[in-house]
């Protein structure tokens, strides 16, 4: 049959085992840094890699001080993203233009205090519990652990940010990258919310290299089902390298540079909106 899928369920992304190695890293990588490399500007991006870090700093303390502490402030509860992001965007801005003054060695400690805090933080959490909204993936309150992989996937993608301006690659393991793949694909159905399809289409991912999978989406009572697995004769087929699909999704690269490094196949209409998933607050 035209579009059926193989329904393999999604499982669980449980990343918190994870972010004492990833702290440590990037603790190593920032430790180490000479003062023109704290300068560098991150490629693509108008930040330095000081601000990428202020920019953590700010992450941990923003998630330790209302997750934690309960202390609602600066909190917005608004599900329209057009006002999430700018919300967002002016908060963090006016958090590195405050935060400047703090020396990269300070930074550092501060970094170390409240990322061991916030690890600490996670791990008291029941990972199936109901938690937070994760804003890409929905407006509904989303269990614990893809709240924490979606500030894994965070942390990860602004210390590559980091890596590529200092020319320092590292943490692109299976082991790193895959969790991270696996988080950003989750916002697919919600991204599909609005495309209407018959009965059974079915939209086949695929992300190329060791760290990369084959994911569907089929439309079934009048929604889009994510499930891990290939089609059998999508009717959209879109395949992705891994090095280059994390950036798409990350808007570290544009749709169009993307384009020329996929492949596609079938309907057009039905492939776009995953060359237009965001799977972070952009």
């Amino acid at each position: 049959m035209k579009g059926k899928a193989t329904k393999k369920e999604l499982q669980p992304i449980l990343t918190i085992a994870l972010f004492p190695e990833l702290l440590a890293g990037a603790l190593g990588l920032l430790t180490s840094l000479t003062d023109v490399e704290w300068a560098k500007q991150i490629p693509r991006k108008t930040w330095t890699v000081k601000d990428a870090a202020l920019h953590l700093l700010g992450g941990d303390v923003g998630i330790l001080s209302i997750g934690r502490d309960r202390h609602l402030v600066s909190r917005t509860d608004t599900t329209d993203h057009a006002e999430l992001v700018a919300f967002l965007k002016a908060k963090n801005d006016n958090w590195i233009q405050v935060t400047r003054r703090i020396s990269p060695r300070l930074l550092c400690e501060l970094l170390r205090f409240a990322g061991h805090e916030v690890n600490d933080y996670f791990r008291s959490l029941d990972a199936y519990a109901l938690g937070d909204r994760v804003s890409w993936a929905g407006p509904e309150p989303a269990p614990n652990w893809l709240d924490i992989a979606r500030e894994y996937t965070e942390r990860w993608h602004h210390h590559q940010h980091i890596r590529e301006a200092v020319g320092r690659p590292g943490f692109m393991e299976p082991r790193f990258l895959k969790p991270a793949l696996d988080t950003f694909v989750r916002a697919l159905p919600y991204t599909y919310r609005d495309v209407s399809a018959p009965e059974g289409t079915a939209i086949e991912l695929t992300i190329s290299g060791d760290s990369g999978e084959m994911w569907c989406l089929l439309r079934e009572q009048g929604r889009w089902h994510h499930y891990l697995g290939p089609a059998k004769n999508p009717d959209a087929a879109v395949a992705i390298p891994q090095e280059i699909a994390w950036k798409l999704w990350t808007r570290w690269f544009p749709k169009d540079e993307t384009l020329v490094n996929a492949e596609v196949r079938g309907d057009d209409r039905l492939a776009t909106p995953i060359f237009e998933m965001t799977s972070v607050i952009a």
